[in-house]
């Protein structure tokens, strides 16, 4: 399980854009970063700040995943046929912690990577506690009996601010199959992603 170093909130704030969409970020009030320099003045950034901004944006989104996570779901796209930026997020999109997120099992992707390291999720029938999985489409995911009354998953599912997305199909509450691999204009992401910039990154 990955360890997140910092509150989610700050990323929202370092970012100085509320990433995941919610109500209660901090970005809604202060769109300054955090820490007691967090007001001066920005600078114009660089073309390599530009792309680590992009970089640390898209890694932040899916529960600020390790730089080696990342950096492997990079190499994999650029390995594959089409556009490598595409092809990053296609593989972010089948994480089994992303899928629990948009499946509305859980209310934050931190809370879905929880979710699945504790044994409450099954893919086809079987428990799974990897949220690094890579789901194909075609694969059931269902919620544990346990976890369908959990008030963290109730939470979620009574969530107004996000819809499961076109290539999750819920049947139920507690099942939704994963249809495809979506595109990138079609992951519901609250603000602008680049992974062009992530590619130009780790091109240089």
């Amino acid at each position: 399980m990955t360890k997140r170093t910092s509150a989610k909130y700050k990323l929202d704030r370092r970012m100085g854009e509320n990433i995941w969409g919610r109500p209660k970020s901090p970005v809604n009030k202060r769109e300054y970063g955090p820490g007691q320099h967090g007001q001066r003045r920005k600078g114009k950034m660089s073309d390599y700040g530009i792309q680590l901004r992009a970089k640390q944006k898209l890694k932040g989104y899916y529960g600020d995943i390790t730089e080696k996570q990342f950096k492997k779901n990079y190499i994999e796209a650029a390995r594959m046929k089409g556009d490598t930026g595409q092809n990053l997020i296609g593989l972010l999109e089948r994480r089994l912690d992303a899928v629990v997120y948009r499946a509305k099992f859980a209310p934050t992707i931190f809370s879905a990577r929880q979710i699945v390291s504790h044994g409450h999720i099954y893919v086809n029938g079987v428990k799974c506690n990897i949220a690094s999985r890579l789901v194909k489409p075609g694969d059931e995911i269902t919620l544990g009996k346990k976890a369908q009354e959990m008030a963290l998953v109730l939470e979620a599912q009574s969530l107004p601010e996000r819809d499961i997305p076109d290539y999750v199909s819920p049947d139920g509450a507690a099942k939704v199959t994963y249809i495809r691999v979506p595109t990138l204009d079609e992951v519901p992401y609250p603000v602008k992603m680049e992974p062009n910039l992530v590619v130009e990154f780790y091109s240089r």
